[in-house]
């Protein structure tokens, strides 16, 4: 089964389900406070997620066991300086991209590479450090499952 056809039965390719698209869409604007979110879908089982004409990052479907949820994948590039306070940088970013000054960064108990991000006391995902061809990013992480789908984030 891919994107096009998650709620399809029986196997069987359908057409782009509109619905689920508009839940994501009116999901993700509710929970960042930002109308000009959009989910575009792609091959597969994947979308992409914008602000404007900004693309953020993947959304990827995920339906084992018959229920269905998604996880949005956002790389964040940040400099190899070794004196990089991440947390200032990654704040700042996603302040930036989502357009919310409530979105907060912190750091984790008992974990170093890692990060959570909050937007006010909400906890929206996990920001895990990678280093990858002498290269470090961030991979922003953040779940949704499809009971969130159904009456949105709680206000902030």
């Amino acid at each position: 089964m891919n994107w096009r056809a998650a709620l399809a039965r029986g196997g069987e390719e359908d057409s782009v389900d509109v619905q689920e698209i508009k839940k994501l869409d009116a999901y993700l604007r509710k929970l960042f406070g930002n109308p000009s979110i959009r989910v575009v879908p792609k091959q597969g089982k994947s979308a992409e997620v914008f602000v404007g004409e900004d693309d953020l990052g993947e959304l990827i479907l995920d339906d084992e066991d018959g229920d269905l949820s998604y996880n949005f994948r956002m790389v964040i590039q940040v400099s190899n300086d070794p004196s990089l306070q991440p947390v200032p940088v990654l704040n700042a970013y996603l302040r930036n991209k989502f357009t919310n000054d409530n979105i907060r960064v912190v750091t984790r108990p008992k974990k170093t590479d890692s990060l959570e991000a909050y937007i006010g006391e909400e906890f929206l995902g996990v920001l895990f450090m990678e280093t990858e061809k002498g290269r470090k990013s961030y991979i922003f992480e953040l779940p949704i499952l499809d009971v969130d789908l159904d009456g949105g984030p709680d206000p902030a």
